[in-house]
């Protein structure tokens, strides 16, 4: 949709995929935006694959449903690329950001299905191991979606990041996690 931002999210429960959409539209709407943040759930488990989506513009919008073709995809998990089809729905100028240590040109050479696309990479799952010690990959991949995306600032990032984890972690734990969303903005690749 002109002048809307669509974006699909794919991840497994546990990995944090419908917070990171809820923390990006949080994050644009104190900016101003009108914002949409809305999961897909299967049989709710562990590890079970899932979707979420946002919208995100600058004008108010009245669209209710499913995003059919969205402008960015991001795969939290990359064993998704093997077992569901990610590229439903993209179009020619569709933008993929997946969670990977490896490089764009080695990822599109294993997972052909991306080769038509822009696709960006960014190692978020060992930046969160580095950093706090456990897999939490949607705080760096949130980093990586501003930079990619540039529908939020990474200052507006931060700022909303340190708001919501205030309430609940120790000041350290907070510090962490600000370091791992900037270094997910600082280390995707293109």
């Amino acid at each position: 949709m002109q002048g809307i931002t669509e974006i699909r999210w794919h991840g497994r429960a546990g990995q944090g995929t419908v917070s990171a959409a809820k923390i990006l539209a949080d994050t644009a709407m104190a900016a101003g935006d009108f914002v949409q943040a809305f999961p897909e759930y299967g049989p709710e488990r562990e590890g079970a694959p899932l979707r979420a989506y946002n919208r995100i513009a600058k004008r108010r919008f009245s669209i209710y449903c499913e995003i059919e073709h969205p402008g960015v995809i991001v795969v939290m998990d990359p064993t998704l690329l093997d077992t569901v089809n990610v590229t439903d729905g993209a179009t020619p100028e569709t933008v993929f950001l997946v969670n990977s240590p490896k490089c764009v040109a080695d990822l599109k050479v294993a997972h052909p299905q991306l080769a038509p696309y822009q696709v960006w990479t960014v190692d978020a799952t060992n930046i969160s191991l580095g950093a706090l010690g456990k897999s939490f990959p949607n705080t760096p991949t949130l980093g990586a979606v501003a930079k990619v995306t540039g529908v939020i600032g990474l200052d507006a990032l931060l700022a909303c990041v340190k708001g919501i984890l205030g309430k609940k972690l120790s000041a350290e734990v907070i510090e962490k996690n600000l370091s791992i969303v900037r270094r997910g903005f600082e280390e995707v690749q293109s």
